[in-house]
């Protein structure tokens, strides 16, 4: 009988115990969030708490996420996207999963009553064979319990690719990009997506949800802040 080959980590390529995790736990803790960060914009804060000060005058868009994407787990997370590499997706939807939990704990969060995974158009969807927020939404669905929608959320128009773009172009580029047709079921939900940059996307799709009253949080794998706030770190 042939040896299987070893379970070896995506990070540093040192061997692992089966089941394979893609990430060790040693390069996992390392690239995941060790302290408090603000909802609304991801800056480092020394305690929990739902926003920072300056996110506090405005209450954003409520964003969870496991890591930065600047801090070593970026590249796995767009690889699951670009090289069809889904060898972490379990691992961090884990952690993303945890995440939530540890900040439901806290008083900072509620569960939503669904998720919702961000759509593809249908060309898009053509081309790249799968919707990774979809894939994402089902791990986290099937790790918390909760059901796995669209509620009618469609993506009308097949846009430009977002990376690359500078903010005031993303903006241009979704504007009336999506459409929510029917009646909602839900009054909380979580929008799914692999990562958070501008929040453009978030936005858009939070405007339509708002306008029924319906809260949204956003979960994604990762985040992608503005430079140097996690070096900037505040006392809430």
């Amino acid at each position: 009988m042939a040896a299987s080959l070893p379970n070896r980590c995506l990070v540093c390529h040192q061997a692992m115990p089966s089941p394979a995790t893609g990430i060790c736990p040693v390069c996992l803790a390392a690239g995941l969030y060790s302290g408090a960060v603000c909802l609304g914009c991801g800056r480092s804060m020394v305690l929990h708490a739902r926003y920072c000060g300056q996110c506090q005058k405005s209450e954003p868009l409520p964003v969870l996420a496991p890591c930065s994407y600047h801090q070593g787990l970026g590249p796995w997370v767009a690889a699951i996207k670009y090289q069809r590499q889904f060898a972490a997706l379990p691992v961090l939807s884990q952690a993303l999963a945890e995440r939530v939990k540890m900040l439901e704990g806290l008083g900072l969060v509620r569960l939503p009553q669904a998720l919702v995974p961000v759509p593809l158009h249908p060309q898009r969807l053509k081309q790249r064979g799968f919707n990774q927020a979809w894939l994402i939404a089902a791990e986290l669905g099937k790790l918390l319990q909760l059901p796995v929608v669209e509620l009618g959320l469609s993506r009308r128009t097949h846009t430009r690719p977002q990376a690359g773009l500078t903010g005031l172009q993303r903006r241009r580029n979704l504007r009336d990009a999506f459409r929510l047709d029917g009646a909602q079921a839900y009054q909380r939900i979580a929008l799914v997506d692999d990562v958070l940059t501008t929040g453009t996307t978030a936005r858009e799709i939070a405007r339509l949800f708002s306008a029924r009253n319906i809260h949204v949080q956003v979960w994604c794998l990762a985040r992608a802040e503005a430079p140097g706030l996690l070096d900037e770190v505040t006392a809430n």
